[in-house]
């Protein structure tokens, strides 16, 4: 039954005059106006330490929003304490947590954009000290927490000692899962309408995934069966409880970048995306790397990763839709990368801190102030 629902996707037909930016993106019952989403940013940014959304949140999201974005996509949001990056990290373990971020989702619906949530777990990367205040690893008795992780290896970090790391065993596992489903629970209550599990950049799920982090050798482990069942499992938890109208994404990294080791793969990702269109995933989010230290990609330039979004899209069995992230900093880019049917989704980030008003720059630059509605506060300035 998932599975069918999952093929209610359209790419969006657009007239002849119509930027291929500004089509409309149908998953499930859920219409993004646009092709542009905001990437999933961290912003460290909970001054309280307790993962509740604060002002900085809300003006954060908000404005990208107003900006004309048509997924607007939180920060890695925590689905229990020790899964935070920081200490500083958004969270979504309880009734407070979502009800801090109803506002936010409310707004974000005000606009005609669409709030998305990122479900995260850091594992083996928790526990350290957020990046403006030295990123150093943070041990329990600092203010910081017990890690857990597929195998017991700690990240290997270059300066500082890396906090204990607990292996996983079976109730610590379901626990984890158990995690995930209680998040998109209270996620769905605070009103967001798109639900991202996070298995990319070196995190938990992505530990599990490659062969560099996971050493089990229970059901968890060895093979790609073994390895991707926690990913499996826990996006099956949260589709059982992500209405069946709504989509749910899944952010990947499609390959460690490790090419000399015994590594995550494109082709491992291929065929991953083909099992969870099965299980009834929408969208595959397509990144890289993040496992190790030393994973690092062959050129950060423009569209670096487009080409590993365009492999999953054109190699996978099923219709799921694909997101590219990775440099993409002008409106001419966007365009090309739907206009060129490389990928369903243009994802921006760091541009999106640059220029909070992305989309309707593009709008302005692409000729198309027409395809876009625009606050109308705003529209003396944008020519809307």
């Amino acid at each position: 039954m998932l599975a069918a629902a999952s093929a209610v996707i359209s790419l969006g037909s657009k007239p002849p005059s119509m930027t291929a930016l500004f089509s409309p993106l149908e998953l499930r019952e859920t219409t993004v106006p646009n092709r542009v989403m905001v990437s999933p940013m961290c912003q460290y940014s909970c001054e309280a330490r307790d993962g509740l959304a604060t002002d900085w949140h809300r003006t954060h999201l908000g404005s990208r929003a107003v900006g004309g974005a048509g997924l607007v996509m939180t920060e890695a949001t925590a689905v229990e304490a020790r899964g935070r990056i920081s200490p500083e990290d958004l969270g979504i373990w309880s009734d407070e947590h979502a009800a801090a971020l109803e506002p936010i989702t409310e707004f974000i619906t005000e606009q005609d954009s669409v709030p998305g949530i990122q479900l995260a777990h850091a594992g083996r990367k928790a526990s350290i000290e957020r990046p403006w205040d030295g990123h150093d690893p943070l041990q329990p008795d600092d203010g910081g927490w017990e890690v857990v992780g597929p195998s017991d290896d700690p990240w290997p970090y270059e300066d500082g000692e890396a906090p204990p790391t607990t292996a996983l065993d079976q109730d610590g596992i379901e626990a984890v899962i158990d995690s995930f489903r209680a998040a998109a629970e209270h996620a769905l209550d605070a009103g967001f309408e798109v639900a991202e599990v996070h298995a990319a950049h070196g995190y938990l799920l992505h530990q599990f995934l490659s062969p560099v982090t996971n050493h089990r050798e229970d059901d968890y482990g060895g093979d790609f069966e073994g390895r991707t069942r926690l990913v499996r499992e826990i996006t099956t938890a949260v589709r059982e409880v992500w209405p069946d109208d709504k989509p749910v994404f899944v952010r990947i990294s499609a390959t460690d970048w490790l090419p000399d080791r015994n590594s995550w793969t494109v082709e491992d990702s291929v065929r991953l995306s083909d099992r969870l269109a099965d299980i009834g995933v929408d969208l595959i989010d397509v990144s890289g790397g993040g496992i190790h230290p030393e994973s690092r990609p062959d050129y950060a330039g423009p569209n670096y990763q487009l080409r590993y979004a365009e492999r999953i899209r054109e190699e996978t069995k099923s219709d799921i839709a694909v997101g590219a992230v990775g440099g993409i900093t002008t409106p001419e880019q966007a365009e090309a990368v739907i206009a060129n049917d490389r990928a369903d989704m243009a994802i921006v980030g760091r541009e999106h801190l640059r220029d909070p008003y992305f989309t309707m720059n593009a709008a302005r630059e692409l000729d198309a102030t027409d395809e876009i509605e625009g606050p109308p506060q705003y529209r003396r300035a944008w020519g809307f």
